[in-house]
C-alpha cells in the first residue's frame, strides 16, 4: 500500500502519516487470523473497555512520553505540564492552555484532524467515504436516529489520528434542543489500513448524534467512536452554545467528527475544496476556520 499522504494547510506540502500501531493494524485487518478475530476485537465493547482501564491506570504513564513526542502531536499546547498527567488517558484527552487556539472567523474546525468535504450528497445516494459507497441514511442509523429530510447535503469528515487533540468543541454558535442520539455499533478502527479493508465503519460503529439549530439552518454533528476508544464523552450543558465551546471528548483511540449542513448553506474555504476534489485529506485544527455562512460570503 502506498504512503498514506494527506496536506499540510498552511504549507500546501504533502505530509506522510505516522501511523500508530502499524503493525498490530496490518495483523487485524490483512491477515486471515485477524480478521477471523474480529468479533472479539470490534464487535464489542469488551476491548476496547480492558485498553480503556490499562490507559488509566497509573502505570499508563510510561506511554505518554512516546506520544507526546510523536511528530504532530503539538503537546507544547497542552494545559498542564507533561510530566503532571497521571495516566496515559488524561493525557490523551487533555484541555488546551487558555488562548493557545484563537478562534478564526466564519464556521471553525471543530476537532484537530484530516478534513475531507463531500459536496451535494443526497441523503438516500450512495457518496464515496474511503472507498464505501454509504448514504446518509445509512450513517445516521436506523429507526429512532434522527430523520433526515429530503435535499442535498454538504458533508465535513474530521479524522482524528492518535497524536491529534481529541476533545471536540461546537463549530458555531448554536442551540441544541435535543440531547445527544446514541447508535450502538462495532468498534473498527477509522485508521486509513483499516477503511480500506473494511471501509463501511461510519455506517458500524457506534456514533452519537446531536442536530444544532444555527443561524445557517440546521447542523448535524455525528461523533464516531472506533477502536480504543472505550467512550464517548460529551461534556456540554444546557441549550445554547457559543462559538468554541467544548462538546466533549474521546478517549484513546482514533476517532472521527463528521459534520453535516444542508447543501450551500455554507461555503467551504477554497483549499479544503480543492483538495477533496482531488481526493486528498487536509490537516486542520480546532478553532481555524472551515466555512462561511453563504449570507456572509456574500456581503
Amino acid at each position: 500500500m502506498k504512503p498514506l499522504e494527506y496536506v499540510d494547510r498552511r504549507t500546501g506540502g504533502l505530509i506522510t502519516e505516522s501511523v500508530m500501531g502499524d503493525g498490530a493494524l496490518r495483523f487485524a485487518y490483512e491477515t486471515l487470523l485477524g480478521r477471523t478475530l474480529w468479533p472479539v476485537l470490534f464487535g464489542s465493547r469488551l476491548c476496547s473497555a480492558v485498553l480503556g482501564r490499562i490507559y488509566d491506570s497509573p502505570r499508563s504513564r510510561k506511554s505518554i512520553a512516546k506520544l507526546a513526542s510523536t511528530p504532530g502531536c503539538r503537546s507544547e499546547e497542552a494545559e498542564k505540564p507533561i510530566a503532571s498527567y497521571t495516566s496515559f488517558n488524561e493525557f490523551f484527552t487533555r484541555r488546551l492552555r487558555e488562548g493557545v487556539r484563537p478562534l478564526g472567523d466564519g464556521v471553525v474546525s471543530p476537532a484537530d484532524g484530516r478534513l475531507m468535504l463531500h459536496l451535494g450528497a443526497d441523503a438516500d445516494s450512495p457518496f464515496p467515504l474511503k472507498g464505501a459507497k454509504r448514504s446518509l441514511r445509512e450513517v445516521f442509523g436506523p429507526s429512532g436516529a434522527p430523520s433526515v429530510p429530503g435535499g442535498a447535503y454538504d458533508i465535513a469528515v474530521i479524522r482524528l489520528a492518535p497524536v491529534d487533540y481529541h476533545r471536540f468543541h461546537f463549530p458555531c454558535a448554536c442551540r441544541t434542543p435535543e440531547p445527544p442520539i446514541v447508535i450502538k455499533g462495532a468498534y473498527h478502527s477509522v485508521n486509513p489500513i483499516a477503511l480500506m479493508r473494511r471501509p463501511d465503519v461510519y455506517a458500524e460503529n457506534e456514533r452519537q448524534i446531536v442536530r444544532c439549530e444555527t443561524d445557517f439552518g440546521p447542523l448535524w454533528l455525528v461523533d464516531v467512536g472506533a477502536f480504543g476508544v472505550g467512550t464517548i464523552v460529551q461534556t456540554y450543558s444546557g441549550e445554547e452554545h457559543a462559538k468554541g465551546d467544548e462538546k466533549g471528548y474521546f478517549k484513546f483511540g482514533g476517532s472521527t467528527v463528521v459534520m453535516i449542513a444542508r447543501a450551500g448553506a455554507l461555503a467551504f474555504d477554497e483549499d479544503l475544496r480543492d483538495n477533496s476534489a482531488k481526493g486528498l485529506e487536509t490537516r486542520v485544527f480546532f478553532g481555524e476556520q472551515i466555512a462561511v455562512p453563504v449570507t456572509t460570503a456574500a456581503r
